[in-house]
């Protein structure tokens, strides 16, 4: 009977090398094998470039690309992990490249395929092999001590490709969203006025005999309030949502599953903004404000209130896209040195242009909220292409969870 049930924990044991999705092609290849990183390739570090002269090469750290330089460190293939810093982006690098010290890269690969590896850096949790408390980071002995599982070089191929696509098409569709970007950008350069001028460079037809804009301080227009300290009385299926430094998206857009609080000081009501107050959570993105949609809502410190005065006529969409387009204003009045902060009488002095005729505000609202809604919609379909890959390759690789512990 004990005999009976080791051969079956082997047999589970085993089934576990196989993948659930398989290319038809492969169904009869066998298991995956078991290996250590260390057997597929080696590791590389990365060094410092400052000796070499302005070429052609790309230089690049854990943030992407940084200059270019007369030498490299490698030509190939290869896949890239940070040591330090960012260590949970791998990318694939090909050609000519140089990466600096915070920049592992790998080579000299055996029975492995680049693009595969790339796969499977992109299956493992490298938080959780995170070697610091401060500043993540990972070794090269850890990385090489981790186990995976691949197949022959063909399936290899069939499953790099597969993926790869995915890839390129989330690449087209982000290139998508960053011209539509760029174009909201434009279109509201010259929608506003620019630094020293009371008229946008374009008008709609009927509305370019109205005259100059009006010029108020925000204080004017709107009656400012603080956020209280709510964090400490968040709760599951609380009855409000509470508005911190992080729940605000980079297009002033509110974001989704926000902490909900009972207790609350500082509740906000339908056409409230909200604007933050401090870099911390979003780097340079000060005076960033979005609009509430309803009474089921708390401000949260580091945060303001904006409500518009009763005897103000103004669009509250308008007001939130001429704030969020003068983001130079509120750096500048930005206080501090390891952390900015604004203060209440820096934003009620921000000046907000007017046309006199609320219908030019109403218009200018509805043309760019019209690409808002364009941004969304594209940002959406990135993530369903991207969820759709993280589904495909939790099919397409054998419980890699399990098998990329290591040794």
């Amino acid at each position: 009977m004990s005999n009976k049930v080791k051969i079956t924990k082997m047999n589970q044991n085993k089934q576990e090398l196989v993948p659930k999705l398989r290319f038809p092609e492969f169904r009869d290849s066998g298991e995956w094998k078991e290996k250590s990183l260390k057997d597929l390739f080696t590791i590389g570090s990365g060094r410092d470039y400052k000796h070499l002269d302005n070429g052609e090469i790309p230089v690049y750290g854990t943030g992407g690309y940084m200059l270019s330089v007369n030498d490299y460190l490698y030509d190939g293939e290869s896949v890239c992990i940070g040591r330090k810093g960012t260590i949970d982006k791998p990318v694939l690098l090909t050609g000519k490249f140089w990466t600096v010290d915070t920049l592992f890269y790998t080579h000299s690969f055996k029975e492995c395929l680049p693009r595969f590896v790339l796969s499977i850096f992109q299956n493992i949790d490298w938080k959780k092999h995170n070697e610091a408390g401060g500043v993540p980071s990972l070794s090269k002995t850890n990385i090489e001590k981790l186990n995976v599982v691949i197949p022959k070089l063909k399936e290899q191929q069939k499953i790099a490709d597969c993926l790869s696509s995915i890839d390129d098409l989330i690449t087209a569709e982000s290139k998508k969203l960053e011209s539509i970007k760029n174009h909201k950008k434009g279109l509201m350069q010259n929608l506003f006025p620019s630094e020293g001028k009371t008229t946008p460079n374009f008008r709609f037809p009927e509305f370019k005999n109205d005259g100059e804009w009006e010029v108020k301080p925000l204080g004017k227009i709107c009656k400012y309030s603080n956020g209280g300290g709510n964090e400490n009385n968040v709760v599951d299926n609380g009855k409000y949502y509470l508005i911190s430094l992080n729940s605000i998206d980079t297009e002033g857009n509110l974001k989704p599953n926000m902490k909900r609080v009972n207790h609350i000081d500082n509740s906000l009501i339908k056409n409230d903004l909200v604007m933050v107050l401090s870099d911390v959570a979003y780097g340079n993105f000060l005076g960033l404000s979005a609009i509430i949609p309803n009474n089921n809502y708390v401000l949260n410190q580091r945060m303001a209130g904006l409500r518009v005065r009763s005897n103000q006529n103004i669009n509250i969409e308008y007001l939130r896209l001429f704030i969020n387009n003068n983001q130079k204003y509120f750096k500048q009045k930005g206080q501090g040195s390891s952390q900015q902060n604004l203060s209440k009488p820096s934003v009620e002095r921000f000046p907000i242009f007017l046309p006199n005729n609320p219908k030019e505000q109403q218009k200018i609202a509805d043309c760019l909220s019209s690409i808002d809604d364009l941004i969304t919609s594209q940002g959406q379909k990135i993530e369903a292409l991207k969820t759709h890959k993280k589904g495909l390759m939790q099919q397409l690789f054998p419980n890699i969870d399990q098998n990329h512990k290591s040794k």
